[in-house]
C-alpha cells in the first residue's frame, strides 16, 4: 500500500517538478543540483580527479622505493625545491605522500566515487523512484564531500607539510603536534577533512536507506531488487553503524591534541623531557580506528560486487546464479565485518584467546564470499558472453577478488599474521582485495551506465586497451610484492639500503615501479575516452545492452524526475535472461507475466 500511495503522489508531484525544471539555471542545474543523476555526475568526476592526485603520489614514492635518494625533474617538479631539495625527496615527505596517498584513496575515491556515484544514480532509477527521498541532503552531502577533498589537499601546502602518521594515524604520532613536522597543521587539517567526509557519507547513507525502504514502485518488492540495489542498501547501513566510531576517534584525537586531553596518550618522552600526559592508550584508538577500518573494506567492495552481479548477469545473457544465496551473502559479509575489527591488531598485544576469537571470525567471512565467487563463476558458466570493456572488468574483479581473498586467509590467522604483519606482504594483500577489485568494480560501472549517465556511447577499442593494461600491471605491481613481503621486506620504509639484507629485492621493486608507472600512464586512456566521449562518443539508444532493470526504460534524455509519464510497474525479477517462451533474449521487469508463465526459483 506504501509503494502505491508513494506512487501516486509522486506522479502528481512530478508535474510540479518540470514546470520547475525548465526555469533552471546553470547554477541549479550543473552546480547545487538536487537532481540524483547530476549529483552521481558531480561525485564521479570529483572521485576521478582525487584518484588522478592519489595514484600521481603513489608513482612519485614508488620511483623513491625503486630508486633510493636519486635526483629527479619529477620530484622537483611536482614537489618544488622545498619538498625535495636537488630533486631528492625528504623522507618525511614520502611518509607524508603514503598517508595522503592512502587516505585519498580508501576514502575519496573508492568509498566516494563508488557509493557516492552509483548510489545515487542507481538506487532511485532501479527502484522506480522519481529521486532521493531527500534532493537537498543529497545535494548538501555532495558538496561537505566536496569541501572535505579541499581540506585535505589544502594539508599540501601548509609550512610543516601534510599529516605524516600514515592513512591509519595512529597516536602519537598524530596526536603530539611536536613529534615530527608531518604532525603539526596538516594532521590538524586531516581530522578535520575527515570529520566533514564522515558527516557527508552519513547525510549520503540515511538518504539511501530511507529512499529504498519508502520509495520503491508498484511491484518492487525486496526479492525483486536488482543485486546492485541490494549492495548499496547494505553497505549504507555498515556505514551508519561504523563510521560514526571514526568520528569520536576524531574528535578525541583533536582534544588530546588541542586540549590537553589523554584519551591516547600516556608517560611520553620527547628529548628527554617528560611530558605531562598520563593513563590514556594508543591501544584504544587503534580499536576504534579499526571498528571502521574494517567495515570500511566492505563499504568500498560491496558496492564494486553489486555492479559485477548485474554486469556479469546482463553480459552473460543468464539468470544470476543463487540470487537469494547472493543477498545472504552481503548480509553475511555485513555482519561478519563489523566483528573481525582485531585481526588488525594481532602485534598489539593482544590477548592471545582474544586473538583466536578474531582468528575465527576472520575465517568465517571466507563463506559469504566464496559463495560470491562460486556463483559468479556459475553464471558465467555455458553463458553467452558479451566480453564489452564492462564485463572484461568485471571478470577482472572476480579473479583479483579471489587472490587477493587467499592472502586473507594467511593474514587473519594470528599465527602466521605475526611473521608477514607490516611487510609489503599485507600491501599486496588489501591492495588486490580492496584497491584493485573495488577499482574494476568503478570502471565496469562507469563503462555499463555511461550511456545512462551522458546518453553516449565510449569508444570499445580503448576500453579493451585500458583493461588489458591495467590487469597486466596490476598483477605485475602486487604479485611480487608477496614475496618480498614473505622474505621480510618492512612497508612504508623510505629507502632500504641502510639493511644489506634486503639488496637482493632492490631489483624487484624497480621491476614493481616499472610495471606501476606503466599501468598509471594507460589510464590516460581511460580519461581520454570519457572525457571525449561525454561530448563527442557515440549516441546511445535507450537500452545498448538490452537489460532488464528499470533505468533502461527511461528516456535517454534527462528529466528530473526520470519518467515523463507514470512510474514504470514491476512484475518479474531483474535476472530473467533467456528465458523459454519469450522471443527476446531479454525480458524488462515492466514486461507482466504470461498466462501460465513460471516465476524463476531464485
Amino acid at each position: 500500500m506504501e509503494a502505491v500511495a508513494s506512487h501516486g503522489h509522486d506522479h502528481a508531484h512530478d508535474h510540479d517538478d518540470h514546470a520547475h525544471h525548465h526555469k533552471d539555471t546553470f547554477i541549479t542545474k550543473y552546480i547545487f543540483s538536487i537532481d540524483h543523476k547530476m549529483i552521481a555526475k558531480q561525485y564521479l568526476i570529483s572521485g576521478i580527479i582525487m584518484g588522478i592526485i592519489g595514484v600521481g603520489m603513489s608513482i612519485l614514492f614508488r620511483m623513491q622505493i625503486a630508486w633510493p635518494e636519486e635526483s629527479f625533474w619529477a620530484f622537483k617538479f611536482f614537489l618544488g625545491e622545498k619538498l625535495a631539495p636537488g630533486g631528492v625527496m625528504r623522507n618525511d615527505i614520502y611518509l607524508a605522500l603514503v598517508t595522503i596517498h592512502g587516505t585519498i584513496m580508501v576514502f575519496f575515491v573508492l568509498t566516494a566515487g563508488l557509493s557516492g556515484t552509483f548510489s545515487n544514480l542507481l538506487i532511485p532509477l532501479q527502484i522506480g523512484a522519481r529521486d532521493m527521498a531527500s534532493g537537498f541532503l543529497n545535494m548538501i552531502s555532495y558538496w561537505l564531500f566536496f569541501t572535505s577533498s579541499v581540506v585535505m589537499l589544502s594539508s599540501l601546502f601548509v609550512e610543516s607539510g601534510p599529516a605524516s602518521a600514515g592513512w591509519t594515524i595512529y597516536p602519537p604520532l598524530s596526536a603530539l603536534p611536536q613529534a615530527i613536522p608531518g604532525s603539526g597543521t596538516g594532521m590538524t587539517l586531516w581530522l578535520v577533512s575527515m570529520a566533514i567526509f564522515i558527516a557527508s557519507s552519513l547525510m549520503g547513507s540515511l538518504n539511501y536507506v530511507v529512499t529504498v525502504i519508502n520509495l520503491r514502485t508498484k511491484g518492487m518488492t525486496m526479492t525483486r531488487l536488482p543485486l546492485t540495489v541490494w549492495a548499496f542498501f547494505v553497505t549504507a547501513i555498515i556505514g551508519i553503524i561504523s563510521f560514526p566510531v571514526l568520528l569520536s576517534a576524531a574528535l578525541m584525537l583533536i582534544m588530546d591534541r588541542s586540549f590537553g586531553t589523554s584519551f591516547f596518550l600516556s608517560d611520553i618522552f620527547i628529548s628527554g623531557e617528560v611530558l605531562h600526559y598520563q593513563g590514556g592508550s594508543p591501544v584504544l584508538f587503534e580499536h576504534l580506528f579499526w571498528f571502521l577500518g574494517h567495515p570500511e573494506v566492505y563499504i568500498v567492495l560491496l558496492p564494486a560486487l553489486g555492479i559485477t552481479s548485474e554486469i556479469i548477469a546482463t553480459n552473460s545473457r543468464k539468470p544470476i546464479f543463487g540470487y537469494r544465496a547472493m543477498i545472504a551473502s552481503i548480509l553475511a559479509i555485513a555482519f561478519l565485518s563489523t566483528i573481525v575489527w582485531g585481526h588488525h591488531m594481532f602485534i598489539s598485544g593482544m590477548n592471545p584467546f582474544l586473538g583466536s576469537v578474531f582468528t575465527f571470525t576472520t575465517l568465517l567471512i571466507a563463506i559469504p564470499s566464496a559463495v560470491k565467487a562460486f556463483n559468479y563463476i556459475t553464471t558465467l558458466w555455458k553463458g553467452n558472453l558479451q566480453l564489452n570493456p564492462a564485463m572484461l572488468f568485471s571478470i577482472g574483479l572476480v579473479s583479483t577478488f579471489i587472490s587477493g581473498g587467499l592472502t586473507g586467509i594467511i593474514l587473519g590467522d594470528s599465527t602466521l599474521d605475526i611473521n608477514v604483519h607490516d611487510t609489503y606482504f599485507v600491501v599486496a594483500h588489501f591492495h588486490l582485495v580492496m584497491g584493485i577489485s573495488a577499482l574494476y568494480g568503478f570502471f565496469a560501472g562507469v563503462y555499463h551506465w555511461f550511456p545512462r549517465m551522458f546518453g553516449r556511447m565510449m569508444n570499445k577499442n580503448l576500453g579493451y586497451l585500458h583493461f588489458w593494461v591495467t590487469a597486466i600491471c596490476a598483477y605485475g605491481v602486487f604479485y611480487p610484492m608477496h614475496f618480498i613481503g614473505m622474505a621480510g621486506l618492512p612497508r612504508r620504509y623510505y629507502t632500504n639500503t641502510n639493511f644489506p639484507l634486503f639488496d637482493d629485492l632492490a631489483n624487484v621493486n624497480v621491476l614493481i615501479t616499472m610495471f606501476a608507472i606503466v599501468g598509471a600512464t594507460f589510464q590516460l586512456a581511460f580519461m581520454w575516452n570519457f572525457f571525449y566521449s561525454i561530448f563527442y562518443g557515440k549516441k546511445s539508444v535507450q537500452n545498448p545492452w538490452k537489460s532488464n532493470t528499470l533505468e533502461w526504460t527511461a528516456p535517454v534524455e534527462h528529466i528530473h524526475g526520470n519518467w515523463p509519464g507514470a512510474l514504470p510497474e514491476v512484475h518479474r525479477w531483474p535476472y530473467d535472461y533467456s528465458k523459454p517462451g519469450h522471443d527476446e533474449d531479454f525480458v524488462p521487469q515492466t514486461v507482466p507475466m504470461k498466462e501460465g508463465e513460471e516465476q524463476l526459483h531464485h
